[in-house]
């Protein structure tokens, strides 16, 4: 029986940090190509994870941005709408999204199911659940526990096309090497660059 596949989505800074050391994302670079690629991706996916704090800073934004329809803002800089956006934030309250979370027990945004303490077992019985890809926004610390364990099936990268000097790595902690397989690098006018990796048998 196949399983599930958990994907990492995430924009990294070229110097590798996945948020501003507040936390920050307004350095991201806007890109509407990227958007209608990750909109075509969407039908692919039907679970989400998210530790709490990427939970949090979503749950803060896009279901204020559902009810801005029939246009939605850009989390990554203020006032750009486009129907790109506005088809992100219906499916971000759609899908399934399972955070990770000692603290929280309750949520105000729909589908949302909360995890206390996360292991690998538990990760393993979810990629084997019928379903669709699993995809992972953010999230650093979780991204680094699926790392550790080899439970990461693929990384997209997008790699903005700036220095941000410091901030938050997006993984860390991992005792071992893990080898990856280019499966895609393309190029966007905008400077991004979106690298695609699968980790190699």
């Amino acid at each position: 029986m196949s399983t599930r596949r958990i994907v990492v989505f995430d924009r990294v800074s070229a110097d590798g940090y996945f948020a501003a050391p507040d936390g920050g994302l307004d350095w991201a670079v806007p890109d509407a190509d990227l958007d209608k690629g990750a909109v075509s991706a969407m039908p692919g996916c039907d679970t989400l994870l998210f530790g709490r704090r990427t939970y949090e800073n979503f749950e803060g934004f896009w279901p204020k941005a559902l009810e801005e329809l029939p246009s939605a803002s850009d989390p990554h800089a203020e006032g750009r709408r486009s129907p790109e956006l506005q088809a992100m934030a219906v499916w971000l309250t759609e899908v399934k999204k399972l955070v990770f979370s000692r603290t929280r027990k309750s949520a105000t945004w729909k589908n949302t199911r909360f995890i206390p303490e996360f292991t690998p077992s538990m990760v393993e019985a979810l990629k084997r659940e019928p379903g669709k890809d699993i995809l992972i926004f953010g999230s650093g610390s979780i991204v680094s526990l699926l790392t550790e364990h080899g439970l990461v099936d693929e990384y997209q990268f997008i790699v903005g096309p700036l220095l941000l000097g410091s901030g938050r790595p997006l993984i860390g902690g991992v005792s071992k090497r893990t080898r990856l397989e280019l499966l895609q690098a393309k190029p966007f006018s905008s400077g991004n660059v979106m690298l695609r990796y699968a980790c190699a048998k």
